[in-house]
């Protein structure tokens, strides 16, 4: 049973949420075009103050590792770890769309049936995302990687399987699986802080921490530079 911080900066999303065992207390976020710079430590203080605790009494720092914008992950990262070593707090990183997965298991529970497999995607760019496939119990059976959209794409476990696609990088998919009866998209749908809750509290309770030292984000993919807008 802890009180944690949860940060999420892994795609446009800036979100923060505060949780004391597994409960959500205060959430702040905002899904602009990558604002976490100015936000993120304001969006702390805030879901703090909300809830009326102090810094020092946070038993844990859970950052969203990834994938996801190289930019964003290494502002979360840098930012728990910060808190992490000036505290003197263990540090929790979640994989980014397992988290996402959990999200869509607790809000969308009407839609799912026990052979129901989750798709989140995050947009990578083209016709390319970073993905994974969940079961109905969040267990990965489809390892994250970064995948182009084409004709073939999923279409073993759509066989099978409703195959539900959600996040940013879902409307790719669209047009190349339309017409097919087992293939669900969910639309606005993000990472979330308040999706890190259960997941964070479980890490916790196993103590599974990071070494603050030497934690990198899972970039999955080497950083390649791109021209500013109106270049």
């Amino acid at each position: 049973m802890a009180l944690i911080l949860n940060l999420e900066t892994a795609t446009t999303a800036c979100s923060v949420s505060l949780a004391r065992d597994g409960k959500l207390l205060a959430l702040k976020e905002l899904n602009a075009d990558y604002t976490h710079a100015e936000n993120l430590t304001i969006f702390i203080e805030d879901v703090l103050k909300e809830a009326g605790c102090e810094l020092h009494s946070l038993d844990a720092i859970a950052v969203s590792k990834g994938p996801g914008s190289y930019t964003g992950l290494r502002i979360g990262v840098s930012t728990a770890k910060g808190l992490c070593y000036s505290l003197d707090k263990p540090l929790i990183a979640l994989n980014t769309l397992r988290s996402m997965a959990l999200g869509i298991l607790t809000s969308r529970k009407d839609m799912i049936t026990s052979s129901s497999l989750l798709c989140p995607m995050i947009d990578a760019r083209r016709m390319e995302v970073y993905c994974a496939v969940f079961d109905a119990a969040c267990k990965e059976i489809k390892e994250t990687a970064a995948e182009i959209i084409e004709e073939n794409s999923f279409l073993e476990l759509l066989k099978d399987h409703q195959l539900i696609f959600f996040g940013d990088g879902a409307a790719k998919c669209k047009t190349t699986f339309e017409g097919n009866a087992n293939a669900v998209f969910i639309d606005n749908i993000y990472p979330s802080a308040k999706d890190m809750i259960t997941a964070s509290e479980e890490v916790f309770s196993k103590n599974m921490f990071e070494d603050v030292a030497y934690f990198e984000p899972f970039y999955l993919k080497d950083f390649v530079a791109g021209k500013k807008k109106g270049e």
